[in-house]
């Protein structure tokens, strides 16, 4: 399936061309047919010879004012037809819409002639001389030239055999299963409700399939599929397409979102880019630019950050971040055009969709875009994966611009080169410069964390997690267990060490920790609550085993509170409920260690609070450890 773009200087016979080569009036509007003039896009189809089926034909519109419509239909052409009037030639609007076809970098054109009824044969040669002069340097240098008259029917045939002869040189459109519609009509017919049109690319559409339109996360269905007003089942790669679609109103939709798969796409505000400025600008294009951004079918305001210059003179080109003030559907690679209110500007390639901000002169950041726009498959995706790790491989591939399944190959072969790595299942990517950050940044972490608390063993998870801004739990416990299983990391519990690493007390803290424990020894189930160890050295003896302590300022040596536990228990179990005052008779202590002891075992849900009695909720792990290992 191919798309045919017009483009041409206003009334230069592009609409008359395409109704003689085809038998259709483009012009659809009936303001269009009274003034003789392409306001809107126009659509038509013919058959070429050696061409598998009909050939599309976008007719956009000349006149100056019109330009952005002309932007919305060249998107997706395979071919353009350049239209110049014998009697006039090469005209103001010719030059813009050529400069457009360069900076969308279509190749593939052929130039029609038109009028030549109307001009003698030494003023069509001097018109041929000048056309051949100003396409030189452009992407359409090598462009065939066709003189025809739509009025006497001379060289269409030849224009048609051109056409078809170029067509048969274009590569096929590819089919990569993410199937991208930019939308530049949404109306109504009635009997059938909302209807959108476009070019269909990088994939197919059926009936009934579900599908999202962006920006904006609507949901539809297809009820229907149109091409050159013939129903079909599938619609293909290159396809001027209709999609009658069941679950949204038109009045939602708007020029320039995009149709696709549900989670094909993901809109952005900020894009990366190598851009060109126009060869004939009068002036030169400078940072931080407003400008109109037209790709595909969309057209937002933004505003153009240059990262390598402070301007650039027409004809130069650079890389630029280019912040948008409304959100587009685009992906890596697709092509735009900057624009002005009154002149195109420059125009280039999307090198990354989801950029963070850059600072501009920056060697790294320019050699990465680098990699992003001319490197081998590998090298790009380490690019964009450098600029968005970790990531997950649908991220990637929205990214790199393939498929989920390309996508996935080559970060299998770069994760057995060893230049990324794989965390956790489903996994997130890390480049291996980026995951070796991360790991030297966790153990430096720990370190310095140890190195402030020298009685711990280890630094909580929970405070590792937060210093690495790791939001995702399962990233970090995937983490974690990498490290552990590399040597890297030790997990221990609710804490994170160093492998190896166990803390020693220096001898006057020794001192202190003994006499603390003989006092606590001293008075078991009523200890002594005043002159408590300061934090870290409680924090020690605690990690040891040493001491629990069960609330602010209470704290049993541990052989006492194994006991206390183990009593309650017995109690709960030849009782079925416990008071505080005979859990207070049995141990014969105060009301005040009792009431923080069984606030501490409802918090461990061993116990239950009922009113002012407590019932067993779950055995302790340390009991039914001894239990277990008693039966054995």
């Amino acid at each position: 399936m191919f798309v045919i773009g017009t483009a041409g200087h206003i009334d230069h016979g592009k609409s008359t061309l395409v109704q003689a080569l085809t038998g259709i009036n483009p012009d659809r509007l009936r303001e269009e047919r009274e003034r003789g003039m392409t306001i809107d896009l126009g659509f038509a189809w013919l058959r070429l010879p050696g061409i598998e089926g009909e050939v599309s034909i976008v007719d956009v519109p000349g006149h100056e004012r019109f330009i952005k419509n002309m932007l919305a239909g060249v998107g997706g052409i395979d071919l353009a037809l350049l239209v110049i009037a014998a009697d006039e030639g090469v005209m103001p609007q010719t030059r813009e819409h050529l400069a457009i076809l360069d900076l969308l970098d279509v190749r593939s054109g052929v130039v029609a002639i038109t009028k030549i009824d109307l001009v003698e044969p030494d003023w069509l040669e001097l018109v041929q001389a000048d056309i051949e002069e100003t396409l030189a340097g452009t992407t359409l240098a090598e462009a065939p030239l066709v003189p025809v008259s739509a009025v006497t029917g001379a060289g269409l045939d030849e224009l048609r055999q051109t056409l078809a002869e170029r067509l048969r040189q274009s590569a096929p459109r590819r089919d990569i299963g993410r199937p991208r519609l930019p939308i530049d009509r949404a109306f109504t017919i009635a009997g059938f409700g909302t209807v959108v049109t476009g070019t269909l690319i990088d994939g197919t559409l059926t009936v009934g399939q579900e599908v999202a339109i962006e920006p904006g996360g609507l949901r539809a269905r297809i009820r229907g599929l149109q091409a050159h007003k013939q129903r079909v089942e599938r619609a293909l790669p290159g396809s001027r397409t209709a999609v009658n679609l069941a679950g949204v109103s038109p009045d939602d939709l708007r020029r320039g979102m995009v149709l696709c798969a549900p989670s094909g796409l993901q809109p952005t505000t900020v894009v990366d880019a190598r851009l060109t400025v126009v060869r004939d600008l009068a002036r030169p294009l400078r940072h931080n630019t407003e400008v109109t951004f037209h790709t595909g079918a969309a057209e937002v305001s933004g505003r153009v950050r240059l990262l390598d210059a402070d301007a650039l003179d027409p004809g130069q080109s650079g890389w630029a971040q280019i912040k948008l003030f409304t959100p587009v559907a685009v992906v890596r690679g697709d092509r735009f055009v900057l624009r002005s209110p009154n002149e195109t500007l420059a125009g280039g390639t999307i090198v990354d969709t989801a950029p963070r901000r850059h600072r501009r002169k920056h060697a790294p950041t320019l050699a990465t875009l680098a990699a992003l726009a001319q490197g081998a498959p590998e090298d790009r995706l380490l690019a964009a994966l450098a600029q968005a790790e970790p990531a997950d491989l649908a991220t990637l591939a929205a990214r790199f611009g393939a498929t989920a399944d390309d996508t996935r190959a080559l970060l299998d072969r770069l994760a057995a080169d060893g230049r990324i790595v794989a965390v956790g299942e489903p996994p997130l990517y890390y480049t291996r410069p980026g995951y070796d950050r991360l790991t030297e940044t966790a153990r430096q972490t720990v370190a310095a964390f140890l190195g402030e608390h020298p009685l711990r063993s280890g630094m909580p998870r929970e405070e590792l997690k937060r210093r690495l801004e790791i939001a995702s739990p399962r990233l970090f416990a995937s983490l974690a267990a990498r490290w552990h299983a590399e040597g890297l990391l030790e997990e221990r519990g609710a804490t994170v060490s160093l492998p190896g690493y166990a803390p020693t007390l220096p001898p006057r803290q020794r001192q202190t920790a003994d006499a603390f424990l003989a006092r606590l020894r001293a008075q078991p189930f009523a200890p002594p609550a005043d002159d408590l160890p300061d934090r870290e050295l409680l924090g020690y003896l605690a990690e040891a085993g040493l001491v629990v302590p069960v609330a602010e300022g209470i704290v049993f040596d541990a052989q006492a509170y194994r006991q206390l536990v183990a009593g309650v228990v017995e109690l709960l179990r030849t009782q079925g409920t416990v008071t505080l005052a005979q859990v207070r008779d049995r141990f014969n202590t105060s009301r005040r260690y009792v009431q923080a002891l069984l606030e501490h075992l409802d918090e461990r849900h061993v116990t239950r609070r009922i009113g002012d009695e407590r019932v067993l909720q779950t055995l302790p792990p340390e009991l039914a450890a001894e239990e277990k290992g008693e039966s054995a």
